[in-house]
């Protein structure tokens, strides 16, 4: 069962909020939540979890309960690591309030097959929804563009394109730079990018538990090389503050992308911040 650190204020903060455009708030990892305008509410990658201990180590607050959720149209899902797709952080929601949840086929394997989610909760087949490359969802007030991402960690990785009236937005899940970001870049004219950044670290192997060289995540020269590529008006560095070995100081950014057209900003933020479109 998750319990909060910080009791029930940020579900409520997002649920109370009446954006002119579209705001997003930063749950750490790489999880985030969109509402707009109009009050569509949509999660992307939401994880609650304290990783594997002693392997993977949690060094953040978790920020809400999911049973506290009351109001969500939609959860999507890049990738199906255990950090992206996690039950005990996304099904209540799917319970609660009849959210979607859209995430390519061997997300949706992990939700449905390994950790028996239809088992444990309340939701049924009508709950998941099979995305890939090239499709394109209505969400309530968004047009979600689904895209490739570069993840050599994941099978059958996605990202994700957010477009409402009030601006675009990228989520590359763990992705790395991608021969398709140029492409990306000149389809959409995309103001908030989301990257994930972290630095290299020795984190014990899955299978023997022996520490061995770790990079799950762009690091500095990467990530300015995919923002460039997809010519973010604004990057927000992810991920940075997750795991015990593999954390890092998103500030350095500033340094690597001062000679770049793109990004043309830097959006640093701490988990439980709330930006704007």
């Amino acid at each position: 069962m998750i319990q909060s650190d910080w009791g029930d204020w940020l579900v409520r903060d997002v649920e109370d909020a009446s954006p002119d455009g579209v705001a997003v708030w930063y749950l750490g990892c790489n999880g985030f939540i969109f509402k707009g305008a109009a009050g569509t509410t949509i999660y992307i990658d939401p994880y609650l979890g304290l990783g594997d201990p002693p392997r993977t180590v949690r060094m953040i607050p978790v920020p809400f309960d999911p049973d506290d959720v009351t109001e969500a149209d939609a959860v999507l899902a890049t990738h199906e690591h255990s950090d992206h797709v996690h039950g005990e952080s996304q099904a209540p929601i799917l319970e609660a309030t009849d959210a979607t949840f859209y995430a390519p086929d061997d997300s949706l394997a992990a939700a449905r097959e390994d950790q028996s989610w239809e088992s444990e909760w309340d939701i049924t087949d009508e709950h998941f929804a099979e995305v890939s490359p090239d499709d394109t969802l209505e969400i309530g007030e968004f047009t979600v563009h689904v895209e490739t991402a570069n993840d050599p960690d994941a099978t059958h990785p996605v990202s994700y394109v957010l477009e409402h009236d009030a601006g675009t937005f990228f989520h590359g899940g763990d992705t790395k730079p991608s021969d398709e970001f140029e492409r990306i870049g000149e389809a959409y004219d995309i103001d908030l990018g989301v990257l994930a950044f972290g630095t290299v670290g020795r984190i014990p192997d899955k299978e023997t538990r022996e520490p061995k060289r770790t990079r799950w995540y762009n690091d500095e020269n990467q990530i300015i090389e995919a923002a460039s590529a997809l010519r973010l008006e604004r990057l927000l560095p992810s991920h940075w503050d997750m795991w015990r070995g593999l954390t890092s100081d998103p500030k350095v950014l500033h340094h690597h992308a001062r000679s770049f057209e793109y990004p043309r900003r830097l959006d640093l933020v701490e988990i439980g911040d709330r930006v704007d479109l």
